[in-house]
C-alpha cells in the first residue's frame, strides 16, 4: 500500500513537470510568433511599436552629416522605391532643407528623430520634452506639419517617452532588425544582419555620414525582400492596416 501511494506521488509529480514545460513552451512560441503587432506599452497607456502584421517598412535614420543622405537618395531611385519612411533630427533638417524637400518631393514618409542626439532614456523628463519641441518647431519651418511619428535619437527610451509622445500625438517607431549599418562592418555583413527579414519587419538603416556601406548594401537588401515577395510599404500604411497586442514597458 505504501509502495503504491510513493509511486502515483511520483507520478503526479511527473505530470505536473510536463504540464509546466508544455505551458512555458507555448507562452514562448506564442511570444515569439504569436505576436503579430508587437509593441512596447504601459498597462493601458500610449504605445511604442517596433513590428507589424504585413509587409516591410524599410527606414533611415539622418541625424548628422552631409554626404551620405543623397547617395542613399540615388540609390533608392536606381531600384525604384516609392515606399520608404526617413526618421529626421531637427538639427539635421535645419541645415539641410534642400535634402528634406528632396525626399519630400520624391513622395518618402519623414518621421521625427528629436532634434538633437540625446539619450532619452538617461535625460531629465522635461529636457526629453525641449528636445522634441525643437525638433517639432525645425519641422514647422520646413511645411513638416503633418508627422505622426517619432523615433528616440538613439533608440533607448521607457515609459515616460510613452507619457510625452502621447500629449504631442505621436507614435513611438522603433524597430525590428538592425542592419547595424553604422558600424561599417562591411557591405555582406550588413546584407546578412538584414537576411531574415520577413513580413511585419521594420527595418533599420542609416542615412547619416556615420553609416558608410549603406548605400552600397542596398541592392541585395532589396533584392532579398522582392525574392520573398515582401510588400514594402511606409511605417504609417504598416500601421493602419495591422491589428495590435502590447506588452508592458517600466
Amino acid at each position: 500500500m505504501n509502495f503504491f501511494f510513493v509511486l502515483t506521488a511520483r507520478t503526479l509529480k511527473q505530470y505536473v513537470f510536463f504540464i509546466v514545460l508544455a505551458f512555458f513552451t507555448a507562452w514562448f512560441l506564442y511570444m515569439q510568433y504569436g505576436s503579430e503587432y508587437p509593441v512596447f506599452s504601459t498597462s493601458e497607456g500610449p504605445k511604442a511599436v517596433y513590428r507589424g502584421e504585413n509587409d516591410v517598412a524599410m527606414t533611415f535614420n539622418i541625424g548628422w552629416g552631409d554626404a551620405k543622405a543623397s547617395d542613399i537618395l540615388k540609390e533608392l531611385d536606381e531600384q525604384q522605391v516609392k515606399k520608404v519612411t526617413f526618421f529626421i533630427s531637427g538639427s539635421w533638417a535645419e541645415r539641410h532643407p534642400h535634402i528634406v524637400k528632396e525626399i519630400q518631393d520624391k513622395g518618402y514618409e519623414i518621421g521625427l528623430l528629436g532634434y538633437n542626439y540625446v539619450d532619452y532614456s538617461s535625460a531629465e523628463t522635461n529636457e526629453i520634452t525641449k528636445d522634441i519641441i525643437k525638433g517639432q518647431e525645425a519641422f514647422r519651418k520646413l511645411g513638416l506639419d503633418d508627422t505622426h511619428s517619432l523615433r528616440a535619437p538613439t533608440g533607448h527610451f521607457d515609459k515616460r517617452l510613452l507619457d510625452i509622445s502621447a500629449k504631442f500625438g505621436y507614435t513611438i517607431v522603433h524597430w525590428s532588425i538592425d542592419s547595424k549599418d553604422w558600424t561599417n562592418p562591411g557591405v555582406n555583413e550588413i546584407i546578412e544582419n538584414t537576411s531574415r527579414v520577413n513580413k511585419g519587419d521594420i527595418l533599420l538603416l542609416h542615412a547619416s555620414d556615420s553609416a558608410k556601406q549603406t548605400a552600397a548594401a542596398l541592392p541585395e537588401i532589396l533584392d532579398s525582400i522582392h525574392k520573398k515577395e515582401l510588400k514594402m510599404v511606409t511605417v504609417s500604411e504598416m500601421l493602419s492596416n495591422s491589428d495590435i497586442t502590447t506588452k508592458e514597458i517600466k
